[in-house]
């Protein structure tokens, strides 16, 4: 049985946090290779929950939230090698127990969709996003 520790982390290191993010599918579509931006996004997620087996991350929940209203669940990562194990569940749990009046909201990794409706998270049809200035009419 794996002695895996949750804990709620004020900081992340950013080197750290980009490992996690190449050994679970979000490297892909994380800057990783920004190393201010990760450290910005790693400074800037005020509810960080993490996994950590004998030290080492294993898992990761950045989360920005107001506590009450909503909590925007960002970054959702697990190692490859420890997926499956209820992992990215624990960490959802951990970040909705310190925001319980909190509505959760995620956006889905392409290879995580259908996860989340296993785990009784609700699909939202009327989710919409805006990365660039210049596509606003």
């Amino acid at each position: 049985m794996m002695d895996i520790i949750y804990n709620v982390e004020k900081t992340l290191d950013p080197d750290e946090f980009i490992n996690v993010l190449n050994r679970s599918t979000l490297g892909e579509r994380r800057p990783v290779e920004d190393k201010n931006r990760i450290r910005q996004m790693c400074e800037n997620a005020n509810l960080i929950i993490t996994a950590r087996l004998t030290g080492k991350l294993i898992g990761v929940a950045r989360s920005i939230t107001d506590f009450v209203y909503c909590t925007y669940l960002s970054d959702l990562a697990v190692d490859r090698e420890y997926q499956k194990q209820g992992i990215g569940k624990r960490l959802i749990e951990e970040t909705k127990k310190l925001t319980p009046q909190a509505t959760l909201i995620l956006l889905s990794a392409p290879a995580a969709i259908e996860y989340y409706p296993k785990i009784g998270m609700k699909r939202h049809e009327q989710c919409f996003i805006l990365k660039y200035l210049e596509e606003l009419k």
